[in-house]
């Protein structure tokens, strides 16, 4: 297939169809609560959908760089915005249901949970740190930023650190850790594969 034609084939098919993809666990909830089948407890089953799959959003995310050197699938790239921001668009909706759904937006008792529960206060570090990623994702904003903007968007590796512990202490009142674990080691993978290329890097501008 010449280049051209993969690259308009790829901007009218596959970045829509991503996007579709992507959309699935929100309308997958929104049809529930049209049904009625949200659970016992709708508050709880969305709160843990929308954590769910903005950690798996991050993990895509992240997971598009080393593909692509493995891969040389350079048409990776221009995804890996979208699932980023796909990413904060789950993390958002997370920290709304329960700052305005379980907190009711009182801001005294906002203040509580992130003071006395830990894994409330990893997680709004978290989703802070997600925003001005998002907020600077555009192709413009990267232009008026220059280098600053990669050192900023580093801000991710703190993100992926931060996540997971959230999920962990979490689910350490539960005592149920299995899930968690799986995206720690997801994470650390793919955290490991850019330290290792790093390391890689500094060891070949040494020799020269």
């Amino acid at each position: 297939m010449p280049a051209w034609t993969f690259v308009k084939t790829f901007k009218t098919w596959v970045k829509p169809l991503v996007f579709l993809l992507c959309s699935i666990p929100i309308c997958r909830l929104v049809w529930l609560g049209f049904n009625h089948e949200l659970t016992a407890n709708p508050i709880e089953f969305i709160t843990r959908s929308t954590g769910t799959w903005g950690i798996v959003m991050l993990c895509i995310t992240l997971s598009v760089t080393p593909v692509r050197q493995l891969t040389q699938w350079n048409w990776l790239l221009p995804l890996r915005r979208m699932f980023g921001l796909f990413c904060f668009f789950y993390a958002l909706l997370h920290f709304l249901i329960w700052s305005v759904i379980d907190n009711g937006l009182d801001l005294n008792a906002i203040y509580q949970d992130f003071y006395k529960r830990t894994f409330i206060t990893l997680g709004l570090a978290a989703f802070i740190l997600l925003i001005p990623l998002a907020a600077t994702s555009t192709k413009k904003m990267q232009r008026r930023l220059g280098r600053n903007w990669a050192k900023l968007h580093q801000l991710v590796y703190l993100i992926a650190i931060l996540v997971p512990l959230h999920y962990w202490v979490h689910k350490a009142g539960k005592n149920n850790f299995g899930t968690v674990k799986i995206y720690i080691a997801i994470l650390a993978a793919l955290l490991g594969w850019r330290l290792f290329k790093w390391i890689q890097r500094k060891s070949q501008i040494e020799a020269i």
